[in-house]
């Protein structure tokens, strides 16, 4: 066949050639990974003249001297280039495309003919370094989309929220849907899914695009598409593998063992001075290592003419920076096509598997790395309590008060888990041969999880002393079971009308068993040997897709959603939406523009929910049984107990309406794109708690549906091709959002003098709070005293503003003081969420070599310094009889007792982090261009600029305690094709 096409495109040329004199050159065109493009367009600048690659990518064609040769290609962007023969070019993918595939949910369309606010971002644009989770691919990716990074232990995924997030308690988390298989909102984890298998990501993120989904769609969707194989491709090997290691980049500051040491006697207290030593150890450098890791990936792929598949192996071993800390995964994917009957029935399946092994470090040694005491040795040269020293009573056995060695602790306790997850679907898709355009769909899928942990304390150590030991069992199992059909009509009427009609079913059901039992040395057992709960979801969905001659958009779409969580009087809910969209570039005063390439306005409108509630039986009255610890004595022995639970009949979804208007645009044919968004949500029924009157239910904190919450943002992407040329390219992606929400209503009788819903637990005391949930103010607002400082700037120690606590009229206003300070004169003072996000991401390509970065910035945001408000007073230097280490501050605040509820520790978190930094270079020559060889070095969380005083001020959640620091890592890696 390919001989026949040659002697073709010679006939062809040889007519042309009797008029003018010409040459014929030949050349290749391939993407960015290597991989031939058949179909590319390759026209002479200036005239109607060119071809089109083959199969293979190849070209040949008849050129003049000096000609430019304009390349383009459907998602890529493309190039022009002076005509030589035997030219090699490489078109890279375009994300801003107008003519790019995005898939808004149970179906696909274009961004030219999207209307709602979708965003892809693919494999390109993806963040590089040691990504162990999916959804560090994309932080600081797209606007609206915070992507908190996990911590440092390995393994660990990040925290997701879309335009902030809804629920004041429910799941803030998006719905993810992975190759049309939506996976259970509770877990598992993505960390079980190989980001090497990733293709792209479609962030649905108003409510227009995410109705679709129904009740589960308030916080945003996020489409997940993997790796498959191209039909009429070769026979590829892919391989890709890195190694890299990690360091420490920052430890929370406490006293030096010099410093210490004159803080102890400063106490002029002899008993305290007495248990001074002269041993000198930094428990934080003893806690921590460099983290080696690896990830390694191979992939096999083909495609003929009518089928193809994948198949990929990985292997990642990652170590934590809090030594005994790792993680693993082997993992594997495997995806085939089959096309039959003329392509009318296509067929597609995914399936993959993987398998986690955890050995997860204690993180309490981290919080008594801060505290032990400096003066004290790593080991005790006595083989009691593993020969690790250790903070002992008058009898020789552990004080059980006191911080244990954090160094003992990590290699005492060992905590193991594995872990193994498959994932699969299978997808038919049939066209109908009596109506052009219809077809039916069916995608049966599955996820299936289960987890084997133990956690030993063994007998030798302090912690296990008083028990002689204990072993901790425990497990879960989870799986969802999936089954969709739809039918889908496409079709355009006379040139202008495309009509695009989807109606469908869904079934999806989830069921969750775990277990935990611990046994001590001294034969207790504690814990519940089995747990079992389920729920289901069923679904009726349609959409109307209707465009006028590429100028005017409308979609409209319904789903009707049945939940088990509640009852059948609260079962079911509609949801509706709807979109226009104006292309406004389309229209003749704008056609031939030479500035103005794409111009779209959109509007939308639209109903989401959430059924992530805390039980999936909250509306029913059941019966808990205890365990051994909670056994009832009659008749000379102890009975197990039945312990009924509060519950909610009415409790249902939380419901939002979310207004949209969004602007697309592009200039200078698209080498500017982007577009600007405005949305404002309106949020009922949101999950909170409150406390019942006593006796009308069995528990003290019922979850209910009585609260609104109203949030509101602005969304701006911009992103450039600023340079394109044949030896230099440089793309760069800036995106910036500013978020508000306030709580609008949280219980029946708003009280403006109530200081709302205690949240956040602290370090320190017993039940300790530091944010609420109070009406007229944002989630999770810290609630705290006025602190009052001297002239000198430096706070005095419980000294704090009198509020207007009084309502001296009855008009529900505070207007006067009552001159005692307690917890009524607590304000509510800033709040973790950040006003306003910014991203930027650059790619550079000069020859062979590229260079990439990605930053990322907050402000606004505040944290709470729980490490320095816990440690950071002279009470703490002896305690109980124990010598402790304190957090530095006190050498500025000389506190002599804790005072958690100070503002003093309410600290701007506002932060400008490099992310990651990359550099390659890539062989295009060996072996004459069939083997594909790119090496590469990254750095990871390269820089953190920020005045915020703690640990880390990215910090989910807003209270900085005993967190486990990111590392500063470093990678070698290489990716080669053939």
């Amino acid at each position: 066949m390919k001989k026949i096409r040659q002697l073709v495109f010679a006939i062809l040329f040889l007519l042309p050639m009797m008029i003018s004199a010409q040459e014929l050159i030949t050349g290749n065109v391939k993407d960015d990974q290597g991989i031939d493009l058949p179909g590319v367009s390759v026209m002479i600048q200036g005239t109607t003249q060119g071809t089109a690659t083959d199969f293979d990518g190849n070209f040949e064609l008849e050129v003049e001297e000096n000609a430019i040769l304009v390349f383009s290609y459907v998602g890529y962007t493309g190039t022009e280039l002076p005509a030589t023969d035997n030219m090699q070019v490489v078109l890279m993918e375009s994300a801003e495309s107008l003519d790019e595939v995005v898939l808004i949910g149970y179906g696909q369309t274009t961004k030219k003919d999207a209307t709602g606010a979708v965003e892809k971002v693919s494999e390109k644009e993806f963040n590089v370094g040691v990504i162990a989770s999916p959804e560090q691919l994309i932080t600081g990716k797209t606007a609206g989309v915070n992507v908190t990074p996990p911590s440092g232990r390995p393994g660990e995924t990040g925290d997701v929220k879309i335009r902030g997030g809804i629920s004041s308690l429910s799941n803030n988390s998006p719905l993810y849907v992975i190759d049309g298989v939506p996976i259970d909102q509770k877990g598992p984890a993505l960390n079980s899914i190989n980001p090497n298998d990733i293709e792209s990501f479609n962030i649905l993120k108003d409510a227009s695009a995410t109705a679709i989904y129904g009740s589960r769609a308030t916080n945003g969707v996020i489409i997940i598409t993997t790796k498959s194989g191209r039909m009429n491709s070769d026979f590829r090997v892919e391989i890709g593998s890195y190694v890299s290691a990690g360091v420490k980049s920052n430890t929370v500051d406490v006293l030096k063992p010099s410093q210490f040491r004159k803080a102890i006697n400063s106490l002029e207290n002899p008993d305290a001075s007495a248990l001074l030593t002269n041993d000198t150890t930094n428990w934080q450098d003893n806690i921590y290592q460099t983290a080696f890791g690896t990830d390694n990936n191979i992939t096999l792929s083909e495609g003929f003419d009518n089928s193809s598949y994948r198949v990929s192996v990985g292997y990642m071993y990652q170590e934590g920076i809090l030594k005994t800390g790792k993680f693993s995964r082997p993992s594997i994917a495997m995806n085939f096509r089959q096309n039959l009957f003329d392509n009318s029935l296509k067929m597609d399946f995914n399936l993959r598997g993987s398998w986690v092994q955890d050995r997860f470090a204690d993180q309490g040694a981290i919080g008594n790395s801060v505290s032990f005491d400096p003066t004290k040795p790593i080991y005790s040269g006595s083989p009691e309590y593993g020969g690790y020293w250790e903070w002992l009573n008058n009898d020789g056995s552990p004080n059980n008060l006191a911080p244990r060695n954090p160094v003992g602790q990590l290699m005492q306790n060992y905590d193991n888990a594995n872990t193994q997850r498959y994932l699969g679907n299978a997808k038919f898709d049939y066209k109908f041969n009596f109506l052009e355009g219809l077809s039916v769909v069916l995608n049966l899928g599955f996820d299936y999880s289960e987890v084997q942990g133990q956690f030993i304390v063994p007998a030798e150590s302090a912690s296990g002393y008083n028990s002689l030991g204990s072993v901790r069992d425990y497990s879960e199992l989870k799986r969802n079971t999936l089954a969709d059909v739809y039918l889908n009509y496409l079709n355009t009427f006379a040139d202008k009308h495309k009509v695009d009609v989807m109606l469908g079913h869904s079934f999806q059901d989830f069921y969750r068993e775990n277990s935990n039992v611990t046994e001590t040395g001294l034969g207790n057992v504690t814990g519940r040997p089995r747990i079992v709960s389920l729920n289901a979801l069923e679904s009726y969905f349609a959409r109307l897709n209707y465009t006028f001659n590429d100028k005017y958009l409308v979609t409209f779409t319904y789903r009707r959603d049945g939940s088990s969580r509640f009852a059948p009087e609260n079962r079911w809910a509609n949801f509706f939406s709807g979109a226009l969209a104006w292309n406004i570039s389309e229209e003749a005063f704008l056609q031939d523009s030479e500035t103005i390439s794409n111009l779209k306005l959109r509007l939308g409108f639209g109903q989401t929910g959430q059924q992530e509630i805390d039980k999936d039986f909250g509306y029913l009255p059941i019966y808990t049984p205890g365990d051994n610890g909670v056994r009832y004595p009659f008749g000379g022995s102890y009975h197990y107990t039945l312990r009924p639970e509060g519950y909610d009949k009415n409790i249902k979804w939380e419901e939002s309406d979310t207004y949209n208007i969004g602007l697309d645009y592009g200039f200078m044919n698209d080498v500017i794109t982007g577009s600007i968004e405005y949305f404002k949500r309106e949020s009922s029924d949101i999950l909170s708690t409150i406390a019942p009157p006593a006796g009308s239910n069995l528990t003290n904190n019922l979850y209910t549906n009585i609260g609104d919450l109203s949030s509101q943002g602005v969304e701006f992407t911009l992103n450039a091709d600023i340079f394109q040329r044949e030896n230099f390219t440089w793309n760069v992606n800036f995106n910036a959002t500013w978020l508000s929400n306030e709580i609008k209503k949280l219980n029946n009788v708003d009280d403006p003098l109530s200081p709302g819903i205690a949240q956040g637990g602290i370090s320190g005391g017993v039940g300790n709070t530091i944010q609420t949930h109070k009406v007229g103010h944002p989630q999770f607002s810290y609630l705290v005293f006025e602190q009052v400082y001297d002239e000198s700037g430096n706070p005095l120690e419980g000294v704090y503003v009198d509020q207007l606590t009084v309502d001296t009229n009855g008009d529900g206003i505070a207007d006067a003081r009552d001159g005692v300070i307690n917890d009524s004169d607590k304000r509510i003072y800033k709040n973790p969420n950040p006003d306003y996000l910014f991203g930027f991401s650059s790619y550079m390509n000069f020859h062979n070599f590229d260079l990439s970065f990605t930053l990322r910035a907050t402000l606004g945001n505040y944290a709470y310094n729980n490490v320095a408000s816990s440690r950071g007073y002279e009470g703490a230097l002896y305690e109980l009889g124990t010598l402790r280490n304190v957090h530095s501050d006190y050498l500025d605040t000389d506190f002599k007792t804790q005072q958690f509820w100070s503002d003093y520790y309410i600290q701007d978190a506002s932060f400008l982090k490099m992310d990651n930094l990359s550099l390659g270079y890539t062989f295009d020559d060996l072996k004459e261009g069939e083997v594909g060889l790119r090496l590469y070095t990254t750095v990871q969380n390269v820089f953190t600029i920020t005045g915020y005083k703690g640990l880390d001020p990215e910090i989910s959640g807003g209270i900085d305690n005993n967190f486990y620091p990111r590392p500063q890592t470093f990678l070698l890696g290489f990716n080669i094709n053939f």
